[in-house]
Parts: C-alpha cells; structure tokens; sequence
C-alpha cells in the first residue's frame, strides 16, 4: 500500500527494540475461537497474544527478506555478519575473523550482478531453451507474483557446507528475485540428479570438491541436465585447477569462482530486482519416502518473512546476538536461523569445515549466545556432560558436587513460578559457570531444538546442567521451520507451546486411531495449519498439493497432536497419521495386517 512518508529505518528499528522479544508471559499459550466448532474437527486455535488475526510481518514494508536484509544493513552496517574461522599453516584453525553489514551487501550485489553477467554472457546458453530465456535482468521480479513456477525465474542450485558464501548467495537470490533451491550429500547422486533435472537449473554455486561431482552428474545425463550451463566455485580457483576447467567445457560447463563473478558484477553493476511477498524465495526438498522423490516446497518471502516474525516475537535473546550456524543450511530449519539472524542485525559464525566433530572447539572460540540443534547432537552432549559431573565416578567429590548443584537448578527450574525465567541460586550458579565456561557456553542463553522428538528428560537435565534455556519448537519444510515453540523455560519441558502469532491450527478428528476432539484431557488428532507462514503448493506437482490441502485451505500435516486444555491449549506431538481401511463389520486395519 503507498504512503504519503516512508519512516526510516532508524526508526523502524527503534519500534522493534521497544516492543520485540515479546513479553513470553502473553505469546506462552493458545486460545479456542468461538464459533469454530465442527463435526469432526476441534475448534480453531490461535495464538492467546493475536487471537483475532494472524500476524505477518514485524513492521509494515518489512514484508520480503530482502527489506529485512536492508533495515538490518542501514541500522548495523558496520557490525560483525557473518564469520569463519582462518586455517593455519600447520592445519590448525585461528580466531574467527569477520564480515560487517556493509562489506557483505556490497559483495551480495556484486555477486548477483555477476550471475546475470554469466549467464547472459554465457558461450553455453541455448536461445531454444525456455529455461535459458529467463537470464533477462529486467524480467527478473517483474510479475510480482515470481517464483519458479513462472517465467521470470530461473532456479539457482546452492551445494555447500555452512559458509559466509552460502549465506551471501542466499541474501543475492532474495535481492535479485531468483529462486534458489539446495543440494546436500547425503541426497545422493540419483537424487540430485532427479532436483537439478525438475528445477532445469542453470547455475550451481558450490564448494571446490563438489564440481567433479556436478560435473560427472551431467556427463552421465546429459540431456536430463542440458540446462545446466554454468558452475561458480566458492573456494578460489588457481592454474592448478586447470583440469577442472576442461572438464567442464568438455561439458558445455562454463567454470568460474567467487571472486572472477564478483569482480565481473563490480563491472557491470546492476541494482537488486526487489521480490515482492509472493515472489517465490525457495524450493526445499522434503525426505522421500522410500523409492520415492523428495517433493520440492515452494515457499514465498512471504512464508519466510512470517517465519521470521514468529521467531521474533518468540525468541528471547538479545539485539545483535552471536548465533552458530551448525545445522546443514540445505534445511530449512538452519536456514530459517540464518535468515532471522542477519535480518536483525546479528553476528552468524560458520565452522570449519563440514564435519560436526568440530561443534565444540568452533563453541569455544565463538562464544555464541544461540545455538541451534537436533535432538542427536543433545543428547550426545548430555552424555558427555554426565560423563564429567554426575556420573563421573573417577572423580567423587566433582561428581557429588554436581549433582547436588544440577539436581538443584531442575528442582528450581520445574517450579511453576518459574515458568519464564531462569531461577538463580547463589551458590550453585557458580559451580554451573564453571561447567558452561569449560566447554564454551558461557555466553550461551537460548539453546532450540526441532526435527524430530527428544527426551523431556534431557531437555530438564541440559537446562539445568548448562543454567540456559532450551525451547522445543515444532515445523516442517512445509511452514519455513517452526510455526510453533514452547517457552525455554517451561516447566513441563515436554510440549511444543502454543501456535504462533502467524498461523492458526486445528485437529482432525482419527477415529480409526483412536483420536478423537472429544478426548478426555484435550482433542487429539491430526494437526491441520494454516496461515501465512505455510506453503503454497509443492514444485511440479499439483497432485501432491492437492492431496495436502482441504478445500477450506487446511494443510494436513500428517502429525497426530495432543492440545493439553489443562496446560494453555499448549501443543503435543503424539503419533503420525497411518492409512487404515474399514471392513464391512466396522473394524478398521492397516495395510498388511493379518
């Protein structure tokens, strides 16, 4: 909508320091919608903070990651963005050393600038392919409605380890209106084959020691992959690389690196094609079930940007907060934390390289405050932890010592009263310093975790153990990661809290599971969403689309929930859905049940 004045962003920034993180005490709970009930269905939940609408963006015209991205430059530009760690001589890893703002959206023109340039430019481009027609600049974000699923896009490949590259080719396609999409290794070589065939993609940016890969993927498909005319290397190339550059003409590959792109963008500078909410920002590819294709999600700045607001509104951290980047960007829940990171003005740090075994020395040096995991990496590092303090039998008086310390800091943190914050003790607060400094988490207040169930118990013990909070949030690829997370420091430690400010929720009535809205104890069912935040349509497939959805817009996401009436309307994952068919006498089986 066009206004007579355009605030600045000085004081777009200043509304969100005064109002954002949301006090948690009015976002920790659900509300019914009157009126909502149906045969079949629970009523309607939404978030008790905006029960009559559905929260889309943090502050009118921040409606699209690239705005995002430009209020952050404009009110931090000279602040630390992104970091990675510098490889000594002798293999070892030094300090971090940064990018600010300012150097990180000079080099996202460049580069975006320079892709256009390539590709227009390119010796391999077929003026026959309708894929190769879309390299125009001036089409680029021009319909609004963008995306891949319409002319003026074409699709971006990204295959990487977590990296400032990845993070900045991400920022480009959000400031050119290119959609991206992501490869990964354990995808496989049919599997990337099958994503970069389906998006016709033209271009991949990718590390070193993924081009021979790529380039064996189109040697052996050739006319699957004839789009794909052109590889740009994250990591420089030397006359050493001589080789790889012949293999890839040999291929119709055009083969360039980071900085000859950015370079060539510098020349010949164009200004970013804004997206527009409903530009399509990126396709994710879920897990395929077995012998299948993972679907390609399709999701909308708009999607992204209301991610972010979630989070936002959610989030207790403070402005300008470090954040690790260990989780592969290639899923959305990384992705996701990246995004909101460096559309607030916060610092991201990378790690070395692509091996996880690295997680705590890159903690130690970093010092972050966030931290992001899966429910595997928390509780390798319980284990760890226990191993040290409370079952350290080597060492009795440590191994009592903690236990009395870590037994009390759970009995202070299940206290109701103490539902939104972390209760201190003077004594045993020391003696848990210790341990957060020991292995780097001493800067370390909010820790996540999603994906996949986890132990309450763990979340008690970490919390207790490591004197933080850790909030267990719920999503999919589906909903641009969480669309749903519970305090980090609730006391039940086993929900997933309310829905979000940005989408409402309802269940499903499973009578052949069981599940029913009538449940003592709260409806039980499968969780239908829907909102902003949630995706449109999978990429190529409106089969799949259309079995997802209901025809009053409900995406059915397959995730059998609890909504626990007695706890806030908060929300429980239980179960997933499973096929049943119903015999003659009323008796409902699963597929292959004798």
């Amino acid at each position: 909508m066009a206004s007579l004045f355009k605030e600045t962003p000085q004081h777009i920034q200043e509304t969100l320091d005064a109002n954002v993180p949301v006090d948690p005490r009015l976002v920790a709970n659900s509300v019914v919608i009157p009126g909502t009930e149906e045969p079949g269905y629970s009523p309607i939940y939404r978030n008790q903070y905006s029960p009559n609408k559905l929260i889309t963006v943090p502050y009118p015209g921040l409606d699209t990651l690239y705005e995002l991205f430009e209020n952050a430059v404009a009110n931090h530009g000279p602040r630390n963005c992104l970091g990675h760690r510098v490889k000594n001589a002798d293999g070892t890893f030094g300090r971090y050393v940064w990018q600010d703002y300012n150097t990180v959206k000079k080099r996202r023109d460049n580069l975006g600038s320079g892709i256009f340039f390539i590709l227009q430019n390119n010796p391999y481009r077929d003026p026959d392919s309708e894929v190769h027609q879309r390299f125009s600049y001036e089409q680029a974000g021009a319909a609004g409605s963008g995306g891949a699923s319409s002319p003026e896009s074409f699709v971006l490949t990204i295959f990487a380890h977590n990296r400032p590259e990845w993070a900045i080719a991400d920022l480009t396609c959000a400031a050119y209106s290119i959609t991206n999409t992501a490869l990964y290794d354990t995808l496989g070589p049919d599997t990337s084959r099958y994503i970069l065939q389906l998006t016709e993609c033209p271009i991949v940016l990718c590390s070193k020691e993924k081009i021979r890969i790529l380039i064996n993927l189109k040697k052996e498909n050739p006319q699957d992959l004839k789009n794909l005319i052109t590889l740009v290397s994250m990591d420089e190339l030397t006359e050493e690389d001589f080789e790889l550059k012949e293999l890839c003409h040999n291929h119709n590959i055009s083969l360039f690196d980071y900085a000859q792109v950015e370079k060539l963008g510098e020349i010949n500078a164009l200004p970013p094609r804004p997206p527009k909410p409903q530009t399509n920002f990126t396709i994710t590819f879920t897990s395929g079930t077995t012998g299948a294709y993972p679907k390609g999600v399709v999701l909308t700045h708009e999607s992204a940007v209301s991610g972010i607001t979630f989070m936002l509104s959610n989030l207790q951290t403070s402005k300008n907060a470090v954040t690790f980047s260990f989780l592969p960007l290639a899923h959305i829940y990384e992705r996701a934390n990246a995004q909101f990171a460096m559309g607030l003005g916060g610092a991201i740090g990378f790690p070395q390289g692509p091996s996880p075994l690295t997680l705590l020395d890159d903690v130690k040096e970093l010092q972050p405050e966030v931290l992001a995991l899966v429910p595997r990496v928390y509780t390798k590092l319980e284990a760890g932890i226990r191993g040290q303090t409370v079952n350290n039998d080597e060492k009795p008086m440590l191994k009592s010592i903690f236990t009395k310390a870590i037994t009390k800091k759970m009995e202070l943190q299940a206290k109701p009263e103490n539902e939104h914050i972390n209760p201190s003790h003077f004594i045993y607060d020391r003696v848990l310093n210790l341990l957060r400094k020991k292995i780097g988490f001493q800067n370390v207040s909010t820790m996540t975790t999603g994906s996949a169930p986890i132990s309450p118990e763990t979340i008690k013990f970490l919390k207790a153990a490591l004197n933080t909070g850790l909030a267990q949030g719920y999503g999919m690829s589906e909903t641009f990661a969480g669309c749903m997370a519970s305090s980090k420091f609730e006391t039940e430690s086993s929900s997933c809290g309310p829905v979000c400010i940005t989408t409402e929720c309802r269940l499903r009535d499973l009578p052949e599971m069981g599940y029913t809205s009538k449940d003592e104890g709260g409806p039980r069912g499968e969780l239908l969403l829907r909102g902003p935040q949630v995706f449109k349509e999978y990429y190529k497939n409106p089969e799949e689309t259309a079995k997802s959805f209901d025809k009053d817009g409900w995406f059915h996401t397959g995730d059998v929930a609890r909504i626990s009436t007695a706890n806030g309307n908060r929300i429980y994952i239980i179960d997933r859905v499973k096929n049943f068919f119903k015999l003659a006498q009323g008796e409902y089986v699963t597929p292959g049940k004798n």
